[in-house]
C-alpha cells in the first residue's frame, strides 16, 4: 500500500448548488464542420448519462453527467473549483433527497462547474434548487517515495481504490485509454489544472480509431503522453499526465471530451492498460 500524507490533509467544507443550463438566444452556434446546431450542453441535472457511459457520439455538446454545480458567490466558486477533488463525498442538504451521498467526479473549466454523481434514484428526487455540502480533501496530497509525481484534484480514498503501485522508480497507474499529446486541445495555455480541465480533440476519425477513443467513457482514467501539467498543461517528451474523463465530446473546433488532471510527472509516472479503470468501479454510493 502506498504511504501518503493523507492523515495530515485538511478537510474543509464547500457548498454548491445545481446551476441551470444557460444559452444566449437563439442558442445556435457553428461547429468544426460548418453546421449550425442547437443542442443540450452544460448545466442542470443530466438524468440519462452517468459515470461509466460512453461520452462520444452523443447528440449534445460538453454534456456533464449527473449534477452540474457551482456557488453563486464568485470567490466561493473559485474555492469550490480549486479545492473540490475527484472522489470527495457530497451530501444533499435540502429537498426530497436530503441526506443522500454522491461523489465529485469532475471539474469543468470555462463554465466553472463541479460535477457530482448520484445514484439514479437520487437524481430523480433532486431539483434545481437543491444544495450540497462537499467535504473537500486532496489538494496537497503527496506519495512517499514518489516525490517527483505531482498529485492534485484527487481524494486520498480514491487514490487507494485505484490500486496505484510504486515499483522501483515508477508509479504505475491503471488506465482505460492512452491519449497522444497532439490530440489535446482546449485548455492548453492554462496556468493551472488544479481547477477545470482540458479537452481531447476528436474530429479526426482515423486518429480516433487508431487510439480507440470512440469507446471513451465518462469516468475513464486516461494517460496523456508527453504532457507535463503541474503548472498548466505543456508538451514535454517523456512526461506523463494521468486524468479522468469529465464531460462529453463536442462539435466545437479544438474541443472534445474533457480531462481533469490527477497526477503529472516528468519521469516517474507509468501506466498499464485496464479497461475497468473507471470511477464507476472505484466509488461506492450511499443513500
Amino acid at each position: 500500500m502506498l504511504k501518503t500524507n493523507a492523515d495530515k490533509l485538511p478537510i474543509i467544507s464547500l457548498t454548491a448548488k445545481v446551476e441551470h443550463p444557460k444559452m444566449k438566444l437563439p442558442g445556435y452556434y457553428v461547429g468544426y464542420d460548418g453546421r449550425g446546431r442547437i443542442l443540450c450542453g452544460t448545466g442542470g441535472i443530466t438524468y440519462n448519462y452517468a459515470i461509466g457511459d460512453k461520452c462520444c457520439a452523443i447528440p449534445g455538446d460538453h454534456i456533464e453527467p449527473g449534477c452540474s454545480c457551482f456557488n453563486p458567490d464568485e470567490r466561493a466558486n473559485a474555492a469550490l473549483q480549486s479545492l473540490a477533488c475527484i472522489g470527495n463525498k457530497a451530501r444533499v442538504m435540502t429537498g426530497e433527497a436530503k441526506g443522500s451521498v454522491g461523489y465529485v467526479t469532475g471539474k469543468h473549466g470555462g463554465v466553472d462547474h463541479v460535477m457530482i454523481a448520484f445514484e439514479k434514484a437520487v437524481l430523480e428526487k433532486l431539483s434545481l434548487n437543491d444544495e450540497f455540502l462537499i467535504k473537500a480533501r486532496g489538494q496537497g496530497l503527496e506519495i512517499e517515495g514518489a516525490e517527483d509525481v505531482d498529485v492534485f484534484n484527487l481524494d486520498p480514498k480514491l487514490l487507494e481504490a485505484m490500486e496505484v503501485e510504486l515499483i522501483g522508480d515508477k508509479l504505475i497507474v491503471k488506465v482505460a485509454k492512452v491519449i497522444p499529446a497532439h490530440l489535446m486541445g482546449s485548455g492548453l495555455g492554462s496556468t493551472t489544472l488544479k481547477s477545470g480541465d482540458y479537452d481531447i480533440m476528436m474530429h479526426d476519425e482515423k486518429e480516433n480509431e487508431r487510439w480507440g477513443l470512440q469507446d471513451l467513457c465518462f469516468g475513464d482514467i486516461v494517460a496523456i503522453e508527453d504532457h507535463y501539467a503541474t503548472y498548466g498543461p505543456d508538451y514535454l517528451k517523456g512526461a506523463l499526465t494521468i486524468g479522468v474523463i469529465v464531460h462529453s465530446d463536442s462539435f466545437s473546433s479544438g474541443h472534445g471530451p474533457g480531462v481533469s488532471a490527477l497526477m503529472s510527472s516528468k519521469t516517474m509516472l507509468a501506466y498499464k492498460i485496464d479497461e475497468k479503470a473507471n470511477l464507476k468501479n472505484y466509488l461506492r454510493f450511499e443513500g
